[in-house]
């Protein structure tokens, strides 16, 4: 407007003109915003439509992505309920084993403590079985000597009774030869009763000794016995035994003695018997030590597989 205010003209044409070029001017410029106008608006239309489908897709979109949002949400609520279940079962399965664990090693413990007292009481056996050994050596040679003084002693007292035997005859012979040396005096006395050679009396002549019951050794003893009547008979001596060096030599022992020595001897033999009983018990502690040195050794077999612990029964 300023510049058609502005603008001057010379004559009406020349203004008429004027103007008409510019309603020519705005006139074709609006035609061409009229057709923009078309053209935008059949645009807008398009691109209205297609956006009205796009919108339609994507609320589709929106509602299935929806619905597998919520399917997902409850799968997601159920694995967390499985989830929390099985954690619950894990925590109590690893209990277990834990406590199973604890266990075992509680009773590998015992066993170990267990297998080193057995070791510690075979190490004692051992050394009781080599003294019992040492002192069945000792009692077999002591019962030795004891049987072979034994044998002695029974000949001692055999021979003793053989030496009674031989004495008591002695004796009987001796009483008489003392009655039939009576009765030849009284018959000599009848015979020469007043002849002066009749109070010396002849001395009889001495009887001969009677042969003793044979032995080894025939040695007067000092403290032979002397029969009455003043008749000395030589008895035969036992020969001291070179053998024993208990000390007894020729004079034999009494029945007593004879009945000790057998006590001696039966006491050995109970020791024997009993020694006998302790090998036994040792033969069985070893049999037990086998059988628990077998259990060791599969405790100590599991103990070496810690992927598959195996729970105490």
């Amino acid at each position: 407007m300023d510049e058609d205010e502005q603008v001057e003209f010379s004559s009406v044409e020349e203004e008429l003109c004027y103007w008409k070029q510019n309603a020519l001017k705005y006139k074709a410029s609006w035609i061409a915003a009229q057709e923009e106008l078309e053209e935008f608006t059949i645009g807008s239309r398009e691109l209205e439509t297609e956006l009205e489908a796009q919108l339609e897709q994507a609320e589709g979109r929106t509602r299935e992505l929806h619905a597998t949002n919520q399917r997902l949400i409850n799968d997601l609520e159920i694995l967390k309920e499985k989830l929390e279940q099985q954690h619950g079962q894990s925590y109590q399965q690893i209990s277990s084993l834990e406590e199973q664990l604890a266990q075992i090693t509680a009773i590998k413990d015992q066993l170990h403590k267990y297998v080193r007292e057995l070791e510690q009481a075979n190490d004692d056996l051992e050394r009781a079985k080599r003294a019992t050994f040492v002192s069945m050596d000792d009692f077999e040679q002591r019962m030795n000597e004891v049987i072979e003084r034994n044998a002695f002693l029974e000949s001692e007292v055999d021979e003793k009774e053989n030496l009674l035997e031989s004495v008591q005859r002695l004796k009987d012979e001796a009483r008489d030869l003392r009655q039939e040396l009576a009765v030849r005096q009284k018959q000599v006395r009848r015979s020469a009763p007043n002849s002066p050679s009749a109070e010396v009396a002849p001395s009889p002549a001495p009887l001969p000794s009677p042969s003793p019951a044979p032995a080894p050794m025939s040695v007067p003893s000092p403290s032979t016995p002397r029969v009455p009547g003043d008749i000395a008979f030589e008895m035969p001596v036992t020969p001291r035994s070179k053998g024993m060096p208990n000390g007894y030599g020729s004079s034999p022992l009494t029945p007593s003695a004879r009945i000790s020595a057998l006590n001696i001897v039966g006491d050995l033999l109970r020791k024997v018997s009993a020694l006998e009983c302790k090998l036994a018990s040792c033969k069985n502690v070893m049999r037990d030590q086998q059988l628990l040195g077998k259990v060791s050794g599969g405790l100590s077999g599991t103990s070496r597989a810690p992927h598959s612990p195996s729970p105490p029964s």
